[in-house]
């Protein structure tokens, strides 16, 4: 049976496993093993669901937290639920304070159920948050009502815990050391991670403390025949029908039974085993007069086990490889593998992350950037002066026509990319696709891939550095549309265009093509990024970049012109870029000529929002030298798609449409902020499209509310931290009285509520700490107010942002100290703050008549003097776990052997030192009612220094739960309040949620009429899980570009449905005709010009 256990807890290894099991059974020694209810359940079954899938790596923990979690269910569901039913307290106080407790708890935990947001902080906040709720729920009182002693599975879990640690650790060391001197395969050479170390210590205390609960230190149950408990509700159940499943769920109890006298007995006695005898841990050995038994405890074996069984997997996979452990062979292992390959995409940029080195980064470039290189150092300029400038407007390193002799032309234009991996892939997956397949309700059914492509800037996010552009960049594109096989990432053009092999100019080329303008993002290091791998690369993926220069014009046919305008970071162009254009437009562009200009920032947009006017040479170019001929205006920069056309007038129109698609992978911005938006240039416009729309942008906003904390995770840094410092100075509040002590409900609230005031008045007239954050806090809010607002609109917004988080650090601070108030009072804190010694006359203990009056929270140790007097000690300052667990220790778990004794003197005391300090560092909430009741007894100049960073350290950890998650509801509540009440913050209220669904580009036809079809492509919901396609990696690959592929993209969603092929629609059509006077009509939400 127990192999059988074994086997269904790790569920792999089965060779080693089995070794392992065919030991453990000849240590068990029983002669025959009982029948019963357990040994009908299919074991192979259960082995076969718990088994892991993936074949390597193997993962130690997965199969033994399974264990422990259906071991706890299943001990808690038969044991402790009738119990918990007859013995639950009714005290409201008590139970609104488990309430509190449990929804604060939650609230923290919640953004990471369900998910691994990301390993490192996930695993250290279920860690975090598990010590602190068990830290304060174990001194409530309802636990001993229900017969649970958390006291001695916490010390247990504490003790075991140390315990495997080092043991584990030193095996980890000499493991490596044997490695290391080339006694074990190199197989072995990788180090084993400290937190998969700590995690299965902590799972294997946790088993055997839960053992301990439920089955005693020794199963005495083993000697006693079987009896149902509370058999008066089996009494109608028939003997025939117990086989049932329904009756083994009834008898849940005899199967807990059967399991700790069959699986967990005791293993034999000491005399068996000479090498054990004088290691006897926690053995319940009498006296040493006689009559005592000496069976190895069970706690120990179990221990021994799960230990043995560790080292036991560990040594097999790591020496033998992992082919012992599935018997596969390469090729079939390979073949699983491939399937199971999922891109290594990076998430979303986390904007409000309050440890983010790259935000940090980002900030510093952009203070750098916008010191240094506007109006000072201007790469555009340099990019002039190294021109090779021939006569006119022949720059060749700007001006391109080699599309102007094609018939009709295929282009797509896209912004804001390099964001998170999913979206921005699914994007170049569609711009990637031979032709797309687009919705019925549109009389195009297939649109095919584009010649060009034009990037609208923001290539990369949140700064331009080398890894963002290769991560977040050119790695979806590469797997998109693969670059071809002769392509190295290291290799830098000096000389472009590089033409690949066999063709010698580059209107020859029938590839796909690309073309880029930087953004605001681009320009944060000067355009150092940019120019490295835009203008000296010749390969994005599969998209051949003949461009030079950061801007250009490209001269497509049917008489039309595209100009890729540079704006940097003052949203204009330099002088010498309007030199090239003006003189471009005079000896280049005819006079019925259709002009498309692309630049990064809609400035038509965000001047209306901000109320201010911006660039003013751009106007220029377009009023005074084109004079009606951009037909089009289009950028990014507004991660959403929005449409404005003309409305007919008799003024002169400058811009016919005005079109922002900056969803090419970003997260998404509100198109309700504009919807007022109606003119520019002195001509009227009207929406015509909007993507997501009003309605649902509105509602998307929504969720800062209740999702920041899930989406911004990292924000707890900075919110728990300003909380912390806001209500520093209020700790601790020593006069609770008139809260505690009111009899009604009224009066409890009118009380609470005054001290809330009372405390907002010392913080202003008293305190130094938290007046300091206040003020910090303030400026912050006032200067994080968008510009758009008024001063003193601004000055109100901030005031009334930092009140709402003053109020409720104060809330929460009061409602803390109220908690362990409480506590205190009822004798379940702080009953340790002092030492009292009382000697009285001895009697003989059992028959002390007071013993019984001795409260229980009463941390004790009792000794008989030889002199016949009984010496009595209270107290334990910080260590009251500890020394509890010192009086119950021998009594639960004796030492005749001496072997603790021994340990400390071979440690030098540290293992005894360490528990102390350990168990005293796990008791939270002791620590900061002990020395908040010596400063309200005695003042806060009775601290030293030492103690006062002890209580502050104490304070802040319990306090970081309870703040973390309200500081993200408010400020996610100011920024949904400003969003759509007040028209403002539109960037970081969105930003906020990343949002990486509503991606679009646009696809623009010249058709051999001349005229301009647009249409704008869209997928509403992004897949977040991609496999290998079979359809790619079935295609046979020869040496060849990848667009001649059928299917040129790697991955697909891993749900058909879902994938951007088969989601993709088109959410806006129209069509500019090549006339000299436009005719505007609309048909079916499309616009003819």
């Amino acid at each position: 049976m127990l192999r059988s256990v074994i086997e269904e807890k790790v569920g792999r290894n089965l060779n080693s496993v089995q070794l392992i099991c065919v030991n453990a059974d000849t240590l068990m020694g029983s002669d025959k093993q009982s029948v019963g209810l357990l040994d009908t359940f299919r074991m192979e079954r259960v082995r076969t669901i718990l088994t892991h899938t993936r074949p390597y790596p193997h993962e130690h923990s997965r199969h033994a937290i399974i264990a422990v979690v259906v071991g706890c269910l299943f001990f808690i569901s038969s044991d402790n639920m009738h119990t918990l039913i007859e013995k639950l307290d009714n005290n409201i106080k008590w139970w609104s304070m488990y309430a509190c407790l449990l929804g604060f708890f939650y609230f923290f935990s919640s953004p990471f159920i369900g998910k691994t947001i990301k390993p490192s902080y996930s695993n250290f906040s279920r860690w975090y948050i598990a010590w602190i709720l068990v830290a304060a729920l174990y001194h409530l009182p309802s636990f001993q009502s229900m017969g649970v002693d958390l006291r001695m599975n916490l010390s247990m879990f504490l003790t075991i815990c140390l315990s495997s640690i080092l043991f584990l650790l030193v095996f980890h060391v000499i493991f490596l050391g044997l490695w290391y001197l080339g006694l074990i395969s190199r197989v072995a050479g990788k180090r084993p991670e400290i937190l998969t170390i700590l995690q299965n210590c902590a799972v294997i205390s946790i088993f055997c403390c839960v053992f301990y609960s439920h089955c005693g230190n020794r199963a005495m149950l083993r000697q006693r025949p079987l009896e149902r408990r509370n058999s008066s509700w089996f009494s109608f159940w028939k003997k025939e029908e117990r086989n049932t499943l329904l009756a083994k769920f009834l008898r849940m109890n005899e199967l807990k039974d059967q399991v700790c006298s069959s699986w967990f007995a005791p293993v034999g006695s000491a005399s068996d085993y000479p090498l054990l005898s004088k290691w006897v841990l926690y053995g319940e050995l009498g006296s040493d007069n006689g009559g005592s038994s000496d069976e190895i405890s069970p706690i120990y074996s179990l221990w021994a086990t799960f230990i043995g069984l560790y080292i036991a997997n560990y040594v097999v996979e790591r020496s033998t490889g992992w082919a012992l452990t599935h018997p596969l062979s390469v090729e079939e292992y390979e073949k699983t593998k491939k399937k199971q390959m999922k891109p290594d995409f990076l998430d979303m940029v986390p904007w409000y992350s309050g440890t983010s080195a790259d935000l940090f980064k980002t900030v510093f470039d952009l203070l750098v950037s916008v010191t240094l290189f506007v109006g000072r150092f201007d790469m555009r300029m340099m990019q002039a002066a190294m021109n090779k400038v021939q006569e006119g407007a022949q720059q060749g390193d700007f001006f391109y026509d080699h599309f102007s002799e094609k018939e009709d032309l295929w282009f797509d234009f896209m912004a804001d990319t390099g964001d998170g991996g999913n979206s921005s892939y699914s994007v170049a997956r569609l711009l990637a696709q031979p032709s797309i397949r687009v919705s019925k309700g549109y009389p195009v059914s297939t649109l095919p891939r584009a010649d060009v492509l034009l990037i609208g800037g923001d290539l990369a996010y949140p700064n331009p550095s080398a890894f963002n552009y290769e991560k977040r960049l050119f790695r979806p594109f590469e797997y998109a549309l693969q670059p071809p096989p002769w392509y190295k990432k290291e290799h830098i053009a000096v000389n472009k265009p590089e033409l690949p092999y066999g063709v010698s100019e580059l209107k020859q080329y029938r590839g796909p093509q690309c073309f880029a303008i930087p953004g605001n993002h681009d320009w944060f290091d000067g355009l150092h990024t940019f120019m490295r791998y835009i203008c000296h690369k010749s390969w994005l993926g599969g998209w051949f970049m003949p461009q030079k220069k950061s801007y250009f014009a490209l001269q497509l046919p049917r008489r039309w012109w595209v100009f890729g305008l540079d704006l940097a970071l003052h949203c204009d162009i330099d002088v010498y870029q309007f030199k090239f254009f003006s003189e471009l437009i005079k000896e280049k562009v005819g006079e019925h000529d259709s002009v498309i200009i692309m630049t990064h920032e809609p400035s038509w947009l965000l001047d209306w929002y901000f109320n201010v006017v911006s660039g003013n040479n751009v106007k220029h170019l377009i009023c005074d030298y084109l004079k009606g001929r951009c037909k089009l205006r289009m950028a990014g920069d507004l991660h959403h798609y929005m449409r404005h056309s003309y409305v007919q007038s008799d003024g002169p129109v400058h811009v016919q449409h005005l079109l922002v698609n900056g969803c090419g992978g970003a997260f998404l911005h509100p198109t309700h902020a504009f919807s007022s938006f109606s003119e520019y240039y002195g001509t009227k416009y009207e929406s015509k499209a909007a993507y997501p729309s009003f309605e649902d942008s509105n509602r998307i906003a929504l969720g800062n509310i209740l999702k920041f904390r899930k989406k911004n995770w990292q924000f707890d840094f900075i919110g728990g931290i300003i909380y912390f410092l806001l209500a520093f100075s209020m700790f601790p509040q020593c006069k609770l009285d008139p809260i505690l002590q009111d009899d009604s409900f009224s009066g409890h609230l009118r009380s609470f509520f005054g001290a809330v005031w009372n405390a907002f008045v010392y913080v202003l007239e008293h305190s130094y700490v938290s007046l300091a954050g206040t003020l910090l806090l303030l400026i912050a809010a006032i200067s994080f107010v968008p510009s758009k607002a008024s001063r003193k609109r601004r000055v109100i917004i901030g005031m009334l942002h930092v009140s709402a988080h003053l109020t409720a650090a104060i809330v929460l601070m009061l409602l803390l100290e109220l908690g362990v108030e409480t506590c205190i009072r009822h004798n379940l804190l702080a009953t340790s703050g002092e030492f009292l010694i009382l000697v009285v006359k001895v009697i003989p203990f059992s028959c002390y008549p007071e013993r019984s009056m001795l409260h229980p929270r009463f941390d004790r140790l009792i000794s008989l003097l030889s002199t016949g007097y009984l010496l009595i000690v209270f107290g334990s300052g910080y260590h009251t776990l500890y020394q509890w667990y010192q009086s119950v220790e021998n009594e639960h778990f004796p030492d005749p052997t001496g072997l603790r004794s021994r340990i400390e003197q071979w440690t030098f005391g540290l293992y005894p030192a360490c528990i102390k300090y350990l168990m005293s560092a796990f008791d939270i909430p002791e620590v900061m009612a002990v020395t908040r009741s010596n400063i309200c007894k005695n003042g806060m100049e009775s601290l030293s220094r030492g103690g006062a960073v002890i209580y502050y350290s104490s304070v802040f950890l319990s306090f970081w739960v309870f703040s973390t998650p309200v500081v993200s509801l408010v400020f996610g509540s100011y920024l949904y309040i400003c969003i759509n009440w007040l028209n403002i913050h539109f960037d970081e209220a969105f930003s906020s949620l990343r949002i990486a669904n509503y991606k679009s580009f646009t696809r623009f036809h010249i058709n051999r009429d001349g005229d301009l079809e647009v249409y704008t492509l869209a997928i509403d919901k992004v897949p977040k899980e991609w496999k290998l396609d079979p359809e790619w990696d079935g295609e046979p690959k020869p040496q060849q570009l990848s667009h001649l592929r059928e299917f040129p993209s790697k991955w697909s969603a891993a749900i058909p449905h879902q994938d951007p092929i088969n989601t993709v629609k088109i959410i806006d059509q129209f069509v500019i005709r090549q006339t000299e006077k436009p005719d505007f009509t609309a048909s079916n939400g499309s616009v003819s010009c």
